[in-house]
């Protein structure tokens, strides 16, 4: 099918095939975790990354950082972390006789979060105002973020000693949860080999910044521009209004929801080429914006039953519009 393009996409798809083959050069496969981290790079939002050990979470989240030319910070979240270790805090300068603010690790444009579930309720709450507003505010004094602000989180989702279930309310500030999963047969075999001609290294020097503050704003632009038809717009609602009163939830997915999978599409449809927004783009987006979202009642829960088993059977219960 050919179809005339309203918005030149070439610039972005080319921007995004580089950041793939510059990560390439590290990670074996992963490629959902990757395009998706690339999908909320573009519609300006947070990640929460979630898997076992091993599994690349935190060197992915770095790697795609060194891609773009611009401030990166990484805090390890530990039980004994203060909020004023991630935000900053106020100290006296003697010379001056005032009281002068000294930023913390949050003031940067990516910022990595190794083990987010390790930190106590008074730090995570410290973070809801700089995921939602770009900002902090510190005695009075209101502290902005350079754009672009960007917080990749890892947890461990095997392992509950010393973790702390993080708030609903910081949940939903995050655009994304994945699920990150084993590599196979053929991609570990691939890692080792690859590992052992490094002479056991990995030289993370090899990926080298694509992308400056001013393209991404550019290429973000681009991707609000995008063109979605209001019979798709309505699906989106109809999904997540379906989460509200579904009998297996006790708790539905929120309007900051429905933004994001708008949003979403509309970057992985520039990914693929497109200035249009298709149904699958947005049932692509559905598992991931939602899974962290929704809380399935207990008895649901003791039975095992999974969040994007629910997510699966709304979308198939409600017509797709073509």
């Amino acid at each position: 099918m050919e179809f005339n393009l309203r918005t030149d996409l070439a610039e972005l798809q080319e921007s995004i095939q580089q950041m793939k083959a510059e990560i390439g050069k590290i990670i074996v496969g992963q490629e959902e975790m990757l395009q998706l981290l690339i999908v909320a790079l573009l519609a300006d939002g947070h990640v929460l990354i979630e898997g076992v050990p091993g599994v690349a979470k935190t060197l992915t989240a770095k790697l795609l950082a060194k891609t773009i030319d611009t401030g990166f910070s990484r805090i390890q979240f530990t039980p004994d972390l203060m909020p004023s270790d991630v935000l900053g805090t106020s100290v006296y300068n003697f010379e001056s006789n005032q009281f002068e603010f000294k930023s913390g690790p949050i003031f940067s444009n990516i910022i990595l979060i190794d083990e987010i579930n390790r930190a106590p309720a008074k730090t995570q709450a410290a973070l809801f105002e700089v995921m939602e507003e770009r900002q902090i505010t510190i005695d009075g004094t209101r502290y902005p973020m350079s754009p672009p602000f960007m917080v990749l989180a890892t947890q461990n989702p095997i392992e509950q000693e010393g973790t702390y279930r993080l708030p609903e309310a910081q949940l939903d500030r995050f655009l994304f949860k994945i699920n990150v999963t084993y590599p196979s047969l053929e991609e570990e075999v691939l890692i080792i080999n690859r590992f052992h001609g490094n002479g056991n290294l990995s030289d993370l020097a090899q990926v080298k910044p694509l992308l400056d503050i001013t393209k991404v704003n550019r290429l973000r632009s681009q991707v609000g521009s995008l063109h979605m038809e209001e019979k798709l717009i309505r699906y989106i609602a109809e999904v997540v209004h379906q989460t509200r009163s579904h009998r297996d939830l006790f708790l539905g997915a929120s309007p900051r929801a429905s933004l994001a999978i708008l949003n979403t599409s509309k970057a992985l449809a520039a990914m693929n080429g497109r200035d249009f927004v298709i149904p699958e783009d947005v049932q692509q987006m559905m598992l991931p914006v939602l899974r962290h979202r929704i809380i399935l009642n207990p008895e649901q829960e003791m039975q095992g039953k999974r969040a994007d088993e629910v997510i699966l059977g709304i979308m198939g219960e409600i017509e797709v519009p073509r």
